[in-house]
């Protein structure tokens, strides 16, 4: 299973497009705008009306926890009066206008660590729900080795986490559980201190949140809190990861999700961005990391394992400051998907010589295939290799190959006339090479 987290306006709208298929007892509001600045909040409110009408509360959408302890969020009790349209509108330019440090862990309300500096960028906005503290609740869904496990609480809030064992009740479910069993189990494990009257509907909220977590792909889902008042309900914070492995068969039911680059984090690349859209498109699975594009070792690897191995490799022989980059091409990629993969990682490795006048060198690794057809994939690296064969000499690039699988035998010889026939440098070998030998035989030569 991929993870990549959501922002949490993300996870509230792919909830809210399927609410009544999930919860169909219960009622939300789904009243939420995401903004960059405060003169797009004004622009939302031409039609959002409520924005206009209803006290408000805004924080940061960037991938972190902890607003509230970091003073990020902006409600009716942080300062005197209701926050309005226009107050809320000013304090997200405040906020956005200089750089930010946000602390991860806390000794109570004391910060601890060093702090991560970043501008904020997104925020979400949404109505205040004035509510008792009682009627705060916790769920959360994951993962669990073998099993997928729902937590659930009777108090939710900023201070779950740090009486989790005696707080939160743990509900593991094998990944052959039917409804039924799963619908029973939930309603037998209600956290003790639910109150009676509330018993029955945090069940059932809690059995439609598990199924929505399940059947939308979620690889990890957090409520905390969320309002339960009768079967009106309103989601005050989420937290969420996508399984990205399903994303070409979700589509529809997430809608645009983005994958956003974490508060403190560098930006991601025009190519990874792009390599991330293709992966969510197919069944296979395409993924690339760029570590120090001005390197002179890069890697097209087959098979997530494979990819591990040859990066550990190259850092024990050449060292870490030598390899450009980390991915891989696996699952039976297309031969299209390939070509694009192999022509995304040479237009990247073409841009410049090597700093102190090296050949650079193209790794195209793997293992023994299972299902993907060798010849197939290489059938797409060579045509990469007819659209950059001039930058590729230019540039001077040695290419060592070492493949097996199915049609693996076709695949070495069409890869090596290929590069025969375009002037390329190229080193070619199969299953009877250990896997790793060329990464030492590029190093040595």
């Amino acid at each position: 299973m991929a993870q990549k987290a959501i922002r949490e306006y993300d996870a509230k709208s792919i909830l809210a497009r399927h609410w009544n298929k999930y919860f169909p007892n219960f009622t939300y509001a789904y009243e939420t705008v995401m903004v960059q600045n405060g003169s797009e909040l004004t622009e939302a409110a031409k039609t959002n009306t409520w924005l206009n009408e209803k006290t408000l509360v805004a924080k940061p959408d960037m991938l972190f926890g902890k607003r509230g302890k970091n003073n990020l969020v902006l409600f009716k009790d942080a300062k005197p009066g209701d926050v309005s349209l226009s107050k809320a509108a000013s304090w997200i330019d405040e906020k956005s206008s200089s750089e930010q440090s946000v602390y991860f862990s806390f000794d109570g309300d004391t910060p601890t660590g060093e702090p991560s500096v970043d501008k904020l960028t997104h925020f979400i906005v949404e109505p205040f729900t004035p509510h008792e503290q009682a009627e705060e609740y916790y769920v959360s869904a994951t993962c669990v080795g073998d099993n997928d496990v729902i937590y659930m609480s009777a108090e939710g809030g900023m201070e779950v986490e740090e009486g989790w064992d005696e707080k939160v009740t743990e509900v593991a479910f094998p990944i052959t559980a039917t409804e039924e069993e799963i619908a029973e189990k939930i309603r037998a494990n209600v956290p003790a201190d639910v109150a009676d009257k509330d018993k029955a509907n945090f069940a059932e909220f809690c059995i439609g949140f598990f199924r929505a977590y399940r059947e939308l792909n979620f690889a990890y889902l957090e409520i905390n809190p969320f309002v339960m008042q009768g079967t009106k309900i309103e989601l005050l914070d989420m937290v969420a990861k996508l399984d990205d492995t399903a994303g070409f068969l979700m589509v529809e039911e997430w809608g645009d999700v983005e994958y956003p680059t974490a508060f403190g984090m560098e930006e991601k690349s025009p190519e990874v961005l792009a390599v991330e859209e293709a992966d969510a498109k197919t069944g296979a699975s395409l993924k690339l990391t760029l570590l120090k594009p001005e390197a002179r070792i890069w890697t097209m690897v087959a098979g997530g394992g494979a990819s591990v191995v040859y990066a550990d490799t190259i850092a024990d022989l050449a060292g870490i400051e030598d390899l450009a980059n980390y991915g891989e091409y696996s699952g039976g990629p297309t031969t299209g998907e390939t070509k694009f993969y192999a022509e995304t990682l040479l237009d990247l490795m073409t841009r410049q010589k090597d700093a102190k006048g090296r050949e650079k060198i193209l790794i195209i690794g793997g293992a023994i295939a299972n299902f993907t057809d060798v010849a197939k994939t290489f059938t797409g690296i060579i045509q990469a290799f007819e659209n950059y064969a001039d930058k590729m000499k230019e540039v001077g690039i040695k290419i060592y190959v070492r493949r097996g699988g199915p049609n693996y035998e076709k695949g070495l010889k069409d890869i090596k006339e290929a590069a025969d026939r375009l002037g390329l440098w190229i080193d070619v070998y199969g299953p009877e090479t250990h896997v790793t030998d060329i990464v030492r035989m590029a190093v040595e030569a």
